[in-house]
């Protein structure tokens, strides 16, 4: 019995000492990084007021809601919202689009932006890296309002930039804005030309922050360029890729108001290949006032963009474990 409580003393006393080293471990952390915790802080606040604090207004979706009465007073509805908004005839269409549009952007934008930074990264002079990063980049900070003027430009049936091409060819001029059958080339193009920036810079950031020495190692052995992007900088820029992939996921329902909205006019001609979530709840918003419809939508898009990541990070993890989000 003596020699039990001996162990069992001895036990604690380790446990005690595990738990206070942990404690000095912690501490220590807490000092060489609280001026990073500070700086953190004007991020969480924002969220909180602006992501957080507003989704007591959820409730606003299962009610009959009565500017009057207020929230909480209003009427409990239920999930009828939902099925008013999704039973009408343009449910299918509006799914349709947001979904297929999504998924275009994600593999496109995915591709070109990879190629793009494993082109900028082949360059050899920094001042043409620079330039052409800027040129990239800059159509990030472009209005869709003025990407929509940019494109009347273009497309306009009077004046415009391909129909007097087509005039100067003999051709007949198209009016664009009345021809659905163009305007999904049109969209993608127009959503790749404007976001590839983005994409491309942190692909490019992790390619220059792979160690040079493993290019260096592969050269000795013979490798050519091509196998060294094949073996050496694709996989070390997966967990980019995976990570900006589930992210992208997580907005599948939801579409870019300004590139469905100001680049199509609002065209009702074109609302059979351009309507999206996002324009139809705003146009019934517009007409009747009525937010319950907009709310439910909005509430439809993150509960579905929650599981969609979900799902997409669970097929990673069976995969690849070490590159899942958690």
């Amino acid at each position: 019995m003596e020699r039990i409580s001996k162990i069992a003393k001895s036990s604690d006393q380790g446990l005690e000492r595990g738990f206070s080293t942990k404690v000095r471990k912690d501490s220590l952390a807490w000092k060489s990084t609280w001026q990073l915790s500070l700086l953190s802080i004007p991020g969480f606040v924002w969220f909180l007021i602006f992501s957080y604090i507003p989704m007591f207004g959820i409730i606003i979706a299962f009610k009959d809601f009565n500017y009057r009465m207020g929230i909480l007073a209003s009427k409990w509805v239920g999930f009828d919202n939902f099925v008013y908004l999704f039973s009408s005839n343009d449910a299918v269409r509006i799914l349709r689009n947001t979904i297929c549009y999504n998924i275009s952007f994600i593999i496109i934008g995915t591709i070109c932006g990879v190629c793009t930074a494993l082109l900028l990264d082949s360059m050899k002079k920094r001042v043409f890296i620079k330039v052409y990063q800027t040129a990239i980049f800059l159509p990030h900070f472009i209005s869709w309002v003025v990407v929509a003027y940019m494109t009347q430009a273009l497309f306009a049936y009077d004046g415009g930039i391909i129909n007097n091409l087509l005039k100067s060819f003999g051709k007949v001029p198209v009016t664009w804005y009345t021809e659905p059958r163009p305007w999904p080339v049109i969209l993608v193009i127009v959503q790749l030309w404007k976001t590839i920036g983005f994409n491309t810079l942190i692909y490019y950031g992790s390619i220059i922050g792979i160690d040079s020495s493993l290019y260096e190692a592969a050269a000795i052995d013979g490798a050519s360029k091509f196998q060294m992007i094949k073996k050496i900088t694709l996989p070390m820029i997966k967990p980019t890729v995976i990570i900006l992939f589930l992210m992208s996921v997580g907005n599948m329902m939801r579409a870019d108001f300004g590139l469905f909205y100001y680049i199509t006019n609002n065209d009702g001609a074109l609302y059979t290949v351009a309507d999206v979530i996002d324009t139809y709840i705003y146009r019934i918003l517009k007409l009747s006032g009525d937010i319950t419809g907009s709310s439910a939508a909005s509430v439809f898009q993150s509960v579905v963009g929650l599981f969609l990541v979900l799902m997409a990070n669970g097929i990673v993890k069976k995969y690849d474990a070490e590159n899942s989000l958690f």
